[in-house]
């Protein structure tokens, strides 16, 4: 140990005198500069394990992010095809009725023929109900091929949607 009264000196240590815990302090950081850094030699290393543990992490968590909310976009196409196969089947009414002014009423085979080749030409699979004579309505299974989840043998993730149409006539803005 050196001298209680030794005094300091250097471009971030004060020109006066240390004394008790302060020299003490002041000394081992003085020695920790001088040998190159105030680590043990059993801490060598550490970082690096650290670093590779949290990279890990990271890239763990970018993973989910790029897959759940590619799940999420697949699942909004598979609503918004089976919305427009609903349209494109709750179009198809019975011509005969309609056109006298009476009840109109969906054709059932030809609305189903629509919205299944809307299905088809979207290259989804899905089933088509009619309900009430007016009301058409479509479920549609597609899935979502991972890309960072494949990693932990998630390879793809099955999707729904579903959507309903129903045919209406209107005389003058009112519902008949």
């Amino acid at each position: 140990m050196r001298n209680p009264t030794t005094v300091l000196r250097g471009p971030h240590l004060p020109s006066r005198p240390a004394r008790g815990p302060v020299l003490g302090l002041a000394q081992r950081v003085a020695r920790g500069c001088r040998r190159g850094g105030a680590r043990s030699r059993n801490e060598r290393g550490s970082i690096s394990v650290w670093l590779a543990a949290s990279s890990f992490v990271m890239i763990v968590l970018v993973g989910l992010a790029v897959d759940l909310g590619g799940k999420v976009h697949t699942q909004q196409q598979a609503r918004n095809i089976a919305a427009q196969a609903a349209r494109s089947g709750a179009q198809e009414i019975q011509a005969g009725s309609a056109v006298r002014g009476g009840i109109s009423q969906v054709d059932i085979s030809a609305a189903r023929a629509a919205a299944s080749s809307y299905l088809a030409q979207a290259g989804v699979s899905g089933t088509v109900n009619v309900q009430g004579g007016d009301t058409l309505i479509v479920q549609v299974s597609d899935t979502y091929d991972s890309k960072f989840l494949s990693i932990i043998n998630l390879d793809t993730m099955r999707v729904t949607g579903e959507a309903s149409a129903r045919m209406i006539r209107t005389e003058g803005g009112v519902e008949k």
